[in-house]
């Protein structure tokens, strides 16, 4: 992982944890597993903890790492980590992704509660005199109670901004995610829908899908248009699940709102229409583990490692069949 990632990740009582249950070198930590000064000292490794900055495992990776067994990544997705020879060669690898979903939920049910009270165009616009201080009172529209939020994906993000919708009173939870069990969707307290019966429903909109050649642009103007006046879009998944410009084209006229803690490219150009509209909230990839709240993927990752050590089952293992249909 990059020294920024090892120096935010690793304070000093997972660096005691993670001495205390393996043979760590040192130093412990090593930014570029590339450096050929290394060889000797990969040749005998047998575990990697990886987060931010992590190379590629491809074969000439892989040629360095003979005795590789297992990667524990303090991070969400491998997908452009992993290579066929990586796969060919068994090698375990699992992920912090749960650990990563925490904030991501807890960002989303914010903008939720957010877009509800329309808190957007009440921060964009200037402040209102007297005599309007009091219009928000005769908006009909405002509130979270009785309304519907549509999630789309059912993932582990999905999942868990769905229970904690549970705590917002008078709120329908749609769900639209090919790949969802209905009757496990039910228990969580939503319904499974397909996404042309969500979208007229739904005063939020709320998307949880991975990035996939299957849904680049799988929220586009056909969909955004069978949203209800006055929706909110929020997305804190992949900006390429959201077309753009069908979006501007949306909110340009006031009809939708939108909450984008991600964009596509990232971040969006300068001359992005998007940037300047009132109710439009753009974030700078906030959601995800940030800060403090990082340190749940070093706790996932070592405990990953403690598994391994005592012969136990991992905890979160990727495999290749996974990457079909998750990021």
């Amino acid at each position: 992982m990059s020294t920024e990632a090892f120096e935010l990740l690793f304070d000093d009582s997972r660096r005691e944890r993670f001495a205390a249950l393996a043979d760590v070198p040192s130093p412990m930590h090593i930014a570029d597993l590339s450096d050929p000064a290394l060889g000797a000292e990969l040749a005998e490794v047998e575990v990697l903890i990886t987060s931010w900055g992590a190379p590629r495992f491809d074969a000439a990776m892989l040629e360095r790492l003979p005795r590789l067994r297992a990667v524990f990544h303090a991070a969400g997705s491998v997908r452009h980590h992993i290579s066929e020879e990586f796969w060919d060669r068994g090698i375990l690898i699992t992920t912090a992704a749960e650990a990563n979903a925490v904030p991501v939920a807890e960002f989303t049910l914010a903008a939720v509660v957010f877009a509800g009270k329309r808190v957007l165009p009440g921060l964009c616009a200037p402040a209102p005199g007297d005599a309007a201080w009091g219009d928000q009172l005769r908006q009909r529209s405002i509130g979270n109670l009785d309304r519907t939020v549509g999630i789309v994906g059912y993932s582990r993000i999905g999942r868990r901004v769905v229970d904690l919708l549970r705590s917002l009173e008078g709120v329908r939870v749609l769900v639209a995610d090919p790949f969802a069990d209905a009757e496990a969707v039910a228990s969580a307290g939503a319904t499974l829908v397909p996404l042309d019966e969500l979208l007229p429903q739904a005063d939020v909109l709320s998307l949880h899908a991975p990035s996939l050649p299957s849904t680049f642009h799988m929220i586009a103007a056909e969909q955004l248009a069978l949203l209800p006046d006055g929706a909110t879009v929020i997305n804190t998944a992949r900006g390429s699940i959201l077309d753009h410009d069908a979006l501007l084209a949306e909110c340009s006229t006031g009809r939708l709102d939108a909450i984008l803690d991600v964009t596509d490219p990232e971040p969006l150009p300068a001359d992005s229409g998007l940037r300047d509209l009132p109710n439009v909230a753009i974030t700078p990839h906030l959601a995800g583990s940030l800060g403090t709240e990082t340190r749940r993927l070093t706790d996932a990752a070592l405990d990953e490692l403690q598994a391994y050590i005592s012969g136990a089952e991992p905890l979160d293992p990727v495999r290749a069949a996974d990457l079909a249909r998750s990021a």
